[in-house]
């Protein structure tokens, strides 16, 4: 990624046609053609979190890798959550992290447990005294283009769980632990407005957590906690080739032509978390590429 300001945003990144790829779930960054930018070589921290602790989930690839390094370049401390089978992804954003000077968690964890959700809380607790700042970043989609018919109740478990009640968990388990001026951050999706009818249940989920983001951030308000949401469009992560059939005009249909970066995202988060935003709660931040969302 450039510095440069007057680059045309629409040809700043790959612009479809992508090459043509598949991966199992959950999907690795390695294999990737082109490789995801997550803000490696471009993004300059300013301080605005400064011995911030965050909680990160997701945080092992993808938007979720691109804000724990952004975070740690911000002056945080942050502990991120992957599955088991993302060790490996799961070092190389903890090195990130490190390289930035500020300490990294990695912690398997399957947040569609609630057991698990308690334990990650009381970890995050046990390393960082508090949580400032929540992200709720994990997320699972499996395209289903044969219709409601092909969504087994398996699948429609798993996203309503990993989406939903993996949020629900841990935003309730750490609220005692957010001191003042402290935030909650909750990653939506354009799919909550213009859902796509081979996800069905994933737009679902994510109009869901729209409702959630504007009910808890009214309930905390008198508590000085802010809950936000952003709202990605098509973005360039393990998930799409690992979940999606086609990835070679993955993007295309933005307004501006092209699927995001990861690191094209991270700054939303990071204005959510700082002082930057302290008159901003209930607020959906819509990161789509120029779809017009209410």
């Amino acid at each position: 990624m450039t510095d440069d300001p007057r680059q045309n945003p629409a040809t700043r990144h790959p612009q479809p046609d992508l090459p043509a790829q598949d991966q199992p779930h959950p999907g690795w960054t390695g294999p990737m053609d082109p490789p995801p930018d997550h803000g490696e070589e471009s993004y300059r921290g300013s301080g605005r979190l400064t011995d911030r602790k965050a909680v990160i989930t997701g945080g092992d690839s993808g938007i979720g890798r691109a804000v724990a390094l952004a975070y740690a370049r911000e002056g945080a401390d942050v502990l991120f959550t992957h599955l088991r089978e993302e060790e490996d992804e799961a070092r190389e954003t903890t090195r990130l992290v490190e390289e930035a000077g500020r300490k990294a968690v990695a912690v398997s964890c399957d947040i569609r447990e609630e057991a698990n959700c308690r334990a990650l809380i009381e970890r995050a607790v046990a390393e960082f005294g508090r949580i400032d700042v929540l992200v709720n970043n994990a997320a699972y989609q499996m395209s289903q283009p044969d219709g409601i018919e092909a969504i087994s109740t398996e699948q429609f478990d798993r996203v309503m769980r990993t989406n939903l009640y993996g949020m629900f968990w841990l935003s309730k388990f750490a609220l005692p632990h957010i001191p003042e001026g402290g935030s909650v951050i909750n990653t939506t999706s354009v799919q909550a407005y213009k859902p796509s009818p081979h996800l069905l249940d994933y737009a679902t989920t994510k109009g869901a957590i729209v409702t959630f983001t504007q009910g808890l951030a009214q309930m905390l308000a008198p508590r000085g906690i802010r809950v936000n949401a952003v709202a990605p469009g098509p973005v360039w992560t393990p998930l799409i080739p690992a979940t999606l059939p086609d990835t070679v005009e993955f993007g295309k249909q933005s307004p501006l032509g092209r699927p995001a970066q990861p690191a094209e995202l991270a700054p939303a988060y990071v204005y959510l978390a700082s002082q930057e935003a302290s008159y901003v709660t209930a607020e959906i931040v819509n990161v789509t590429g120029g779809t017009p969302l209410p």
